[in-house]
């Protein structure tokens, strides 16, 4: 009798979140379907799948359920869509077109960039993919950045849904801007389009900056490079989590104009060209040893973006770097669980620029007419008001408060809805000093900058770290020596960065990059060697 007692319980443990977990339209059930890719979490497929289906129902008078098709973050997605895709044309390209299927033409016919001299077959398959319809099984991509659906674009993959021309109103200055801030907020010709905004900040845990004698919150930058917070900073590893790279961008990009608007005021600093030229080499160095420091302080690198907020909120870090909605989420669930305020987060002013996650259309979309309703869903208002609006309130998300900033300019015009913003003082079109992204600056060089600040940060982690503790314990003048000479990164300047390491990591033999790894850490741990060897006394 007691086994059996003791089974039962087991079987209801294990019964009761599927008993007790909401009703949803499935598949089968629903009148349409969407099949939708994200990286966006369960919250966020939660209220637009819930949204949407009220706001179908009221449109079409027919039912439609969200198949969601979540496989990791956006580096997982564009392996899938490449895989299937090559799938799904050479099944097309062998059996509809009759051609013979070579290595070749599978290299080629997603390249949008073929040479001149490319083969005719191989330029005859990128013609025929692009005329095609073959599918991927799913029908939109939700959720990444830009850089991601640029790639998909390029390829061929997303196809222009036609919300642009049906909606011409939306695509206007004081709506969607066509750009902002340096940032492309829709694609010029429709293929993807921003649905929310985000940026870059820092979440911070305010019982742990007390129990460090840390005062005053965080609200730049360079606050994560404090020396009290050393092993305290929770970061990603930027080669493996494309927000933190882009933030990590944003850093190195705002020391580059601070450096660019001093030498603007300086005539004496050659010709506009040679002024910016100067800023950017300058900047570059600067914003490294800042992320240097930063690194220093860092307890770890991890795989995932994720993992650093919910490590700052449970007080195992006090601060980390993180993209804005981690950062909110975060703060909104402590709030949440137990009326809490001890975590915070703020994006830098002047640090960090507001860039989209964008929506597209897939080819082939097998669901198209329903798939383009959910675009048209997501940038309307109804569909905006779920990113920010507070769950309960008239309009709002039923669950989750989402805590992110529409892409819609005319959304934040509407003052009567501040009491039902979650985030009413946040107005990411009306910054004083917002930072321009320039790509010409950083945007060629992306990985490559990820690269090097892995190799300096993270390969070579505790080197660095053994080298901060003995410089913060050492004396003048030994201090600023050693600092001195830690911070010597000639090794990895702006231009050795866009010289010898953007060859390597776009060699074709990846034992390049790995080579090019291996004496980048080797060089600096002989720095990082020689730095605590000058703060301990010695030369």
């Amino acid at each position: 009798m007691k086994r059996f007692a003791i089974v039962f319980a087991l079987l209801a443990v294990v019964a009761l979140p599927f008993i007790l977990r909401p009703k949803r339209e499935s598949a089968a059930q629903a009148d349409d379907t969407v099949a939708i890719v994200t990286p966006h979490n369960e919250a966020i497929r939660y209220e637009y799948a819930r949204g949407f289906s009220d706001w179908y129902k009221a449109r079409t008078g027919r039912t439609v359920a969200i198949d969601w098709r979540v496989l990791g973050g956006t580096s997982e997605i564009a392996r899938f869509l490449e895989g299937e895709y090559v799938a799904a044309f050479e099944n097309h390209w062998r059996r509809t077109l009759g051609k013979p299927w070579s290595a070749e033409v599978q290299a080629g016919f997603h390249n949008a960039r073929l040479p001149a001299d490319a083969p005719a077959l191989v330029r005859e398959a990128r013609a025929a993919f692009l005329a095609s319809e073959v599918s991927c099984g799913i029908d939109l991509f939700f959720g990444g950045g830009t850089f991601d659906f640029e790639r998909q674009a390029t390829a061929g993959r997303l196809v222009d849904s036609g919300v642009v021309k049906a909606h011409p109103d939306w695509f206007s200055p004081n709506v969607i801007p066509r750009s902002y801030g340096g940032e492309d907020y829709w694609h010029r010709d429709g293929l993807w389009i921003g649905a929310v905004l985000s940026s870059y900040g820092i979440i911070f845990n305010r019982d742990a900056l007390r129990r460090l004698g840390i005062e005053r919150e965080p609200t730049q930058w360079t606050d994560l490079a404090d020396p009290r917070l050393i092993g305290e900073v929770a970061l990603a590893d930027p080669t493996k989590s494309g927000s933190v790279a882009k933030a990590f961008e944003n850093i190195v990009q705002q020391q580059m104009q601070r450096r660019f608007q001093a030498l603007q005021a300086d005539a004496s600093a050659g010709t506009p060209a040679e002024r910016e030229a100067r800023a950017v080499r300058e900047g570059w160095l600067e914003g490294m040893k800042l992320l240097q420091l930063i690194g220093a302080n860092s307890r770890y690198f991890t795989d995932s973006s994720q993992k650093p907020p919910i490590d700052v909120a449970t007080g195992n870090c006090a601060a980390g770097l993180c993209i804005d909605f981690y950062g909110r989420q975060q703060q909104e669930a402590v709030r949440r669980r137990d009326r809490s305020e001890r975590i915070g987060y703020v994006s830098p002013p002047g640090g960090s620029v507001a860039s989209v996650d964008p929506i597209g259309l897939l080819r082939g979309a097998r669901h198209r007419d329903a798939a383009v309703l959910f675009i048209e869903y997501v940038l309307s208002m109804e569909g905006q008001k779920l990113w920010n609006f507070k769950v309960g309130t008239p309009g709002g998300p039923e669950r989750f408060a989402l805590r992110r900033l529409p892409v819609r300019r005319d959304f934040y015009a509407h003052s009567e809805w501040k009491p039902f913003l979650s985030d009413p003082e946040e107005s990411p079109y009306e910054q004083r000093e917002p930072l321009v992204y320039r790509e010409a600056w950083t945007g060629r060089i992306f990985r490559e900058m990820a690269f090097v600040i892995r190799v300096m940060c993270q390969d070579t982690h505790p080197e660095l770290v053994s080298a901060w503790r003995a410089i913060l314990a050492a004396p003048e003048p030994a201090r600023t020596q050693a600092m001195s000479r830690l911070q010597d990164l000639k090794l990895i300047d702006y231009e050795r960065v866009g010289d010898v390491v953007r060859r390597a990591m776009t060699s074709k033999n990846k034992v390049d990059e790995v080579r090019l790894a291996k004496e980048l850490g080797d060089a600096l741990r002989a720095n990082y060697a020689a730095a605590e060897r000058i703060a301990r006394g010695g030369s």
